[in-house]
């Protein structure tokens, strides 16, 4: 029998549509799309935001999170099951949309190493001294050509800076921090390390850094009371990776691991006690290079030990419960989650990027973006359509909307 028509609904296709949707919803993206193509109303009816998030929950990048939070509210959500399925085969577009002069600098230096935020229709990255704001092309094709607006204030490189609530709050080798307005003209800087500030975070009104000088200091931004350390934490160790808790309680430390003590460790955020270290099986200068919080239990870390580890607070800290190792044996520089499924990693050698599907143990795509020399991937950082690497001389992204 041909499929009915719009003008002529049978009596299924006639049913009222919280019936029509509570059907629809046992039908996977497969069978939704094909139902879309029986008429007008049921290609309406299978698009709904509805029918797709379930579906979307179990994709990898697709804008929600395990608990259910959408991320991308605003676009269909049909059509990030679509790219996400990109993301899963690895095909996208690839171009290099900035690129800049690199002096040579010593092995494990941490100058020169450019850093990114991703905000919206801009791109925050660090060249040298400055932070400079790219806005992104309408169609995502890449970046303007040249920044909106240059934050600057540091004297050295700026290591790393964090984006919060049009704030940004950088680190720098000349051992300052300095906050920005990102609308206005508003900015502080203080001196806050004896070396170089390798990493920052800024929550809730409070700043974390981290240095070379074997140090974590928290930093206050209340009135009256900015750029006043509350309290400082000896951590007998460089200080490589950095973050705050969602739960504004705690901050976890990732240092170099060139002593006896874990290099993750997990602080009081009021008091800067230590709370708890994390692993017990660190090999001497398996330093741990970034760590990201997806949940206030669930973080993720990396480094130079080649891993990846996925840690649950709840459930114990001595081991983690997962665990991916990069197979060729590079130091893992940067990670990021989406939050859910996937995972994005960048290795040390030859700009490699590397898509990981939690619920597999291994990688699940890989891009070479450095060639013909080697780059490390510095920094990273991805919506549901696009990524973004940032290596030693250019800026690279990734188009998942191409076919």
């Amino acid at each position: 029998a041909s499929p009915p028509s719009s003008s002529s609904p049978s009596p299924l296709w006639a049913l009222p549509e919280e019936l029509l949707l509570l059907i629809c919803s046992y039908l996977d993206a497969q069978a939704l799309g094909r139902l879309g193509q029986v008429c007008r109303r049921l290609r309406f009816l299978s698009s709904r935001d509805l029918l797709w998030r379930r579906i979307a929950r179990g994709c990898l990048n697709s804008g929600f999170t395990q608990l259910g939070t959408d991320l991308a509210a605003g676009i269909p959500v049909k059509e990030r099951v679509k790219v996400s399925q990109n993301w899963r085969h690895g095909r996208c577009r690839r171009e290099t949309v900035l690129k800049w002069k690199c002096k040579q600098v010593a092995p494990f230096s941490s100058f020169l190493m450019p850093w990114m935020e991703l905000d919206g229709e801009y791109l925050y990255l660090s060249q040298a001294e400055n932070i400079q704001a790219y806005r992104l092309c309408p169609d995502g094709t890449g970046l303007q050509r040249h920044p909106q607006a240059i934050f600057s204030g540091h004297q050295e490189d700026v290591c790393r800076f964090v984006l919060v609530n049009s704030h940004i709050v950088s680190g720098g080798g000349d051992g300052n921090i300095v906050l920005h307005k990102i609308h206005g003209s508003y900015s502080v800087k203080f001196s806050a390390h004896e070396q170089e500030v390798n990493c920052v975070d800024f929550q809730g009104g409070l700043i974390v850094s981290g240095s070379r000088d074997r140090t974590a200091k928290v930093w206050s931004l209340s009135a009256g009371r900015v750029g006043q350390c509350l309290h400082t934490v000896q951590t007998e160790d460089r200080v490589w990776s950095i973050a705050i808790s969602p739960l504004l309680s705690s901050f976890v430390t990732g240092t170099a691991c060139c002593g006896h003590t874990s290099p993750l460790r997990i602080w009081d955020l009021e008091s800067g006690q230590l709370l708890t270290s994390l692993g017990t099986d660190f090999h001497r200068g398996a330093g741990v290079l970034d760590v990201f919080y997806e949940t206030p239990s669930l973080l993720l870390s990396c480094g130079y030990d080649t891993y990846i580890r996925y840690w649950d607070i709840r459930t114990s800290t001595r081991k983690c419960i997962q665990e991916w190792e990069e197979p060729h044996d590079s130091a893992l520089y940067c990670i990021r989650s989406d939050k859910n499924h996937m995972i994005a990693s960048g290795s040390s050698y030859y700009g490699v990027v590397r898509l990981w599907d939690k619920r597999q143990t291994r990688c699940l795509q890989s891009f070479h973006l450095s060639s013909p020399t080697s780059s490390p991937v510095y920094c990273l950082r991805f919506s549901t359509t696009h990524l973004y690497a940032a290596l030693a001389s250019a800026l690279h992204v990734l188009d998942f909307t191409a076919p």
